[in-house]
Parts: structure tokens; C-alpha cells; sequence
């Protein structure tokens, strides 16, 4: 359902974003462009998921002719496709319009920048566990929520000029409740199975599943904290910790670019989809930085190789390519001592 809906919810904010550059610039009537940002559109969200089906689902592609060559040429298409859209531009160009068309072009690939590749990585960590994408999400909206809570009973000192009703003991207030809460949620969700393992693709059942022997990270283990008190604590609640810091102290200047953006541009929301909360923008502009963060860690801190998916690429090597790496690999582990060599197996 989440894989249907973030890409509507992505096209929605790409939409209320380019109609704002379209009534600033007045370029209603410039050729080929309300076209040609659509296109572009297309173009990101054709290369970027193909990407993710490629990856997530190799043995289903390797499995289909047609699937399997668009796989094997999928980036020499996608830049095709991003060329094609590239001349039409150069050719659309107008001479009074120069500047404008460059502005809007610009603007364009901004958007797309800010917009489709957030939600790609969104759902890249979706597929790494539910956990991934709930934790850092309620993270945000709770710190949005505490900040403003003691923002109204306790606030006194400005925070920043883009927002003039933003505190510093709302600030303070939110990083505190955000921190707590963080760990408190990851408690709770790293004892179901539904939400620590990875979202793969059953090839059998041709379906997604959510089914694994939790890893290290979701199992309970004794810290001892230096008062001598002994604890049991998953240790993705240790990790929570730097989610839910990044969302209290990095979150906000999500929503404090976007205060900027729309005071740039004298605009009270970005559209008006949600009545009295202005548009989709407008309520996820803190989530697209936490997105990118999140990302970032699963990379730099958490993912290893994975053993699944280097099983898949050695399927689809040639069998000869398959043999050399067969006896590499025997090689390698004989002269570590893992693998008897044929004179100890005789």
C-alpha cells in the first residue's frame, strides 16, 4: 500500500510546487514547458524505480525476457529518455524568453532533487524494515507536536526570524520529549517481527513478505549504565537516539527552509489540498531531510553485505564466470582453514 501511496504523495508535491514557479514566472505560455516538466517527472521516477525493482525483485526480472533487457539497459534508457527531454528543451527556447526558460528549468530539476529522490530513499528504507520508516516519521510529527506544546505554555525566547512564533524552549522542550518518546516506540516495535525485518519478495508466492530471525539489533541485550544498574535494551534503541536527535535538531530547518521558500515568494502554504493545513508540502517538509538522514545511517552504520542478493548476481553470471568464482572461493577457504583440502578429506 505504502509503495502506491508515496509515489501519488510525490507527484502531488512535485505538482503544488511547479504550479507555484508557474504563477510566479507567468510562464503559462512559454512553449513546451508545463509539457516538459512532467516529462522530466517521468523521466527521474522511470530511472529511480527502476533501480529499486531491479535491486529488490532480481530474480522476478531475470526471470522475464522483456523485464531482463530493460534491466540490463536500464540506465543507457533512462539517460536516453533524459537527452530526449534535454534537446526538446534547447529546441523550445525563445528568444525574448531566455532567461525565463532557464529559470524554470532550473526550478524544475530543484524540485525533482528536493522531492523525487527523497521519496526514493524513503522507500529504500522502508524495504530495510518497517522500523526504518515508522521510528523517523513519528519522530518528526512528535517533536512537531512537544515543540509546540512547550513552545505555548513556556515560550519566551525567539528561536529564528523565519518563524517568528518558533522558541528556543520549544526547541529545547521537543529535542528532550522526542528523544524519550523515540526510545520508548522503539521498545515497543522491535519485539514484532512485522516491523524489525527486511520487506522482501517471495519469488514462490510471487508477493511481499515480512518474516525473518531478527538480527542482533532487535534482540535484547544488558547494558550496564555507570551507576551499576543493569538494563535490557534492544540495541536499535540506541540508535533511536541519533534518529530522534536528528529529527529534534536537523528536522526543523526542513520546515524553517520551507518557511523561507514561501515568504520569498509572499505564499501563505505551498497549495491547498488539506483545508486549514494548506498542501501535501506543507506537512512533509520536515519528513524529506529525515528521509535522506535516515538513509545515510542505515548505510554508514547499519547494512552489511548482503548474502541473498550476492547469490542472485552469482545466478546470473555465465557458468563458466560461476565456476571461477567457485574455485576462488574453495581456494580461499582452504588456505584459512575452513575447508578441508582433498588430501584431509581422503
Amino acid at each position: 500500500m505504502l509503495l502506491i501511496l508515496l509515489p501519488l504523495l510525490c507527484i502531488k508535491c512535485f505538482h503544488e510546487i511547479i504550479t507555484i514557479g508557474y504563477s510566479v514566472y507567468h510562464s503559462y505560455h512559454l512553449p513546451w514547458f508545463r509539457t516538459l516538466s512532467w516529462y522530466f517527472l517521468l523521466c527521474v521516477n522511470y530511472f529511480f524505480y527502476g533501480e529499486t525493482v531491479t535491486d529488490y525483485f532480481f530474480t522476478l526480472v531475470q526471470r522475464e525476457e522483456p523485464l531482463r533487457i530493460l534491466s540490463k539497459y536500464h540506465r543507457f534508457i533512462s539517460f536516453t529518455l533524459y537527452l530526449t527531454g534535454f534537446c526538446m528543451f534547447v529546441l523550445s527556447l525563445v528568444k525574448k524568453h531566455y532567461r525565463l526558460q532557464f529559470y524554470m528549468f532550473g526550478w524544475t530539476h530543484v524540485t525533482l532533487l528536493i522531492v523525487v529522490t527523497q521519496s526514493h530513499l524513503i522507500i529504500h528504507n522502508l524495504f530495510e524494515g518497517m522500523i526504518w520508516f515508522i521510528v523517523p516519521i513519528s519522530c518528526v510529527i512528535c517533536n512537531d507536536i512537544m515543540a509546540y506544546m512547550f513552545g505555548f505554555f513556556f515560550g519566551r525566547t525567539p528561536l529564528i526570524k523565519l518563524s517568528p512564533k518558533k522558541t528556543w524552549e520549544g526547541f529545547i522542550g521537543g529535542f528532550f520529549s522526542t528523544v524519550v518518546f523515540g526510545i520508548l516506540l522503539s521498545y515497543v516495535m522491535s519485539g514484532y517481527r512485522y516491523f524489525v525485518c527486511p520487506v522482501e519478495f517471495n519469488n514462490d508466492s510471487n508477493s511481499f513478505t515480512v518474516d525473518c530471525e531478527p538480527s542482533e539489533l532487535f534482540q535484547l541485550q544488558d547494558y550496564t549504565l555507570p551507576s551499576v544498574l543493569t538494563v535490557k535494551l534492544f540495541p536499535f534503541q540506541i540508535h533511536s537516539i541519533a534518529l530522534s536527535a536528528f529529527a529534534s535538531i536537523m528536522g526543523p530547518f526542513g520546515g524553517f527552509f520551507a518557511s523561507g521558500f514561501k515568504r520569498a515568494f509572499k505564499i501563505k502554504d505551498f497549495a491547498n489540498t488539506i483545508p486549514g493545513h494548506g498542501g501535501i508540502m506543507d506537512r512533509f517538509d520536515c519528513q524529506y531531510l529525515m528521509a535522506t538522514f535516515v538513509n545515510v545511517y542505515i548505510a554508514s552504520f547499519i547494512r552489511g553485505p548482503n548474502p541473498t542478493k550476492v547469490i542472485q548476481q552469482l545466478l546470473a553470471l555465465r557458468p563458466d564466470q560461476q565456476l571461477h568464482i567457485y574455485n576462488s572461493l574453495k581456494a580461499h577457504l582452504t588456505e584459512r582453514g575452513l575447508l578441508a583440502t582433498q588430501e584431509e578429506a581422503a
